[in-house]
């Protein structure tokens, strides 16, 4: 059976109670603290909104509904403690912080397992307890026909448990080191690369080390990808965080934000759009409180339904 890098449906979690987190701020430069709006109620919004436009496009979505209490205020983005891999595997991963582990649902666990042909359930999140911090498809992006993974090292990105679940997975670890105009490591490796089925999204610029960088445009070459190199100011506005999914009718879509979207040039958005349709979204609330995007938003199921 072929292996697609494309999920073939989604899973999702509505907020109840999303808003600023002061426990990730301080690794994710991404965040912004704005006090004065209504951030609940606002990303609620266009949750609905987003799922809602993606339903329109016959994508497989499974929505988990979050409670107000614990307080959680990332719920928004379970791919972080969440995934599911091409042979069955579904995965619980650590997280840095103790309102974040709040997320972890075992409820929206065994619905997936009910819903898909989930063969085995595998959990590293007691790695948490020796602070060995690997946040998801956050941390790692997968290439799955290739049976590589990459992750971009930072406080929630541990190197030795990176690859430790490279190994457990059967895939090959490359490990760079990411960082921001100003010198400070970018919290999550999907902010900075996305795989799609024929092309890779990656700001260059920020991998400073050259040697990584080229091991990087090597790897990418091997799996006859097109590099679409962006920019800092288009990563800042998550043009680096997106997603493709495979509907209900085969059809391809890449998923990013209306911000993203709006940053891209028409070159980049020709190389994206001849592989696939392109979604922009819009959640202008999420990425800015938050400091994730649509690709933090949705976890991606690579098995079928029972």
């Amino acid at each position: 059976m072929k292996i697609e890098q494309a999920p073939y449906a989604l899973f999702m979690v509505k907020p109840a109670a999303f808003g600023f987190n002061p426990e990730t701020a301080n690794s994710n430069s991404f965040q912004s603290n704005l006090v004065n709006l209504d951030s609940a109620t606002l990303a609620k919004n266009e949750f609905d909104e987003m799922v809602k436009i993606l339903s329109d496009h016959n994508i497989d979505i499974t929505i988990f509904e979050d409670q107000l209490e614990p307080h959680k205020p990332d719920a928004v983005f379970p791919n972080n403690w969440l995934a599911s891999m091409p042979d069955g595997k579904l995965i619980l991963f650590p997280m840095l912080t103790p309102n974040r582990r709040l997320e972890r649902n075992m409820d929206f666990v065994n619905q997936i397992k009910e819903k898909y042909s989930i063969k085995e359930l595998i959990d590293y999140s007691h790695f948490e307890k020796q602070q060995q911090i690997v946040e998801g498809t956050g941390s790692l992006v997968f290439d799955h026909p290739y049976k590589k993974v990459y992750a971009a090292l930072s406080p929630r990105t541990d190197a030795k448990l990176t690859q430790q679940i490279a190994n457990d997975l059967g895939y090959e670890a490359i490990l760079f080191h990411a960082e921001t105009e100003n010198r400070q490591l970018i919290y999550h490796t999907n902010v900075v690369l996305s795989i799609a089925s024929h092309f890779v999204v990656i700001c260059l610029d920020a991998i400073r080390n050259e040697t990584q960088q080229e091991i990087l445009l090597v790897a990418f070459s091997k799996t006859n990808r097109k590099v679409i190199a962006i920019s800092y100011h288009q990563m800042l506005n998550f043009a680096g965080n997106l997603l493709e999914v495979k509907n209900k009718d085969g059809e391809y879509y890449v998923l990013l934000s209306q911000s993203a979207f709006d940053t891209l040039l028409p070159g980049q958005l020709d190389a994206m759009s001849k592989q696939a349709d392109i979604i922009p979204l819009k959640i202008p609330t999420i990425e800015k409180i938050g400091g994730g995007s649509v690709r933090c938003m949705v976890g991606g199921i690579h098995v079928d339904k029972k």
